[in-house]
């Protein structure tokens, strides 16, 4: 498995590996607001590259990509906004080598907190991210086509 950081080039491949996860792990939403919002949210306008702060890292195994990492650092805090394993790949290992490089990749921004964000119904998030040494902090709403759903905010202190 590889570890890189993405090009504009990927796009494509990352937004294939978040509608198979998304279709995958979320039951509670319908399948064409998943459609609509992968298409939305995955794309290099809403995950620059470029901009200062903004890491995204995906993972390749025999030369396809099978999953991907965007956190953006600024100040002393960074938000793990995604980090998404084809469902074909879960459970190798290629989750837990993408938040162990983002990590070493948010070294160079000192931060001293991190935060990720996911549903508040995907158990299977919880437990990777407590298994990480996250614990639940907080809680919210993330608006999808105008309705709102519940999200758990999870931080880890790496001070």
């Amino acid at each position: 498995m590889d570890i890189r950081s993405a090009t504009p080039d990927d796009f494509e491949a990352i937004r294939a590996v978040a509608r198979e996860t998304w279709h995958d792990t979320y039951d509670e939403l319908e399948a064409d607001m998943i459609d609509r919002t992968v298409d939305n949210w995955y794309t290099d306008d809403s995950m620059p590259l470029e901009a200062p702060g903004t890491i995204v890292l995906v993972a390749e195994a025999d030369g396809e990509l099978v999953g991907f990492t965007h956190a953006v650092a600024q100040g002393d805090k960074a938000d793990i906004l995604r980090l998404y394993v084809h469902p074909d790949h879960q459970n190798e290992g290629i989750g837990l080598t993408l938040h162990e490089r983002l990590m070493e990749e948010l070294e160079s921004y000192d931060v001293d907190r991190v935060r990720s964000f996911d549903f508040a119904f995907n158990d299977a998030s919880r437990a990777f991210y407590e298994g990480l040494g996250f614990e639940q902090t907080d809680e919210g709403e993330v608006e999808i086509d105008g309705e709102y759903y519940p999200e758990a905010v999870y931080t880890h202190d790496v001070s």
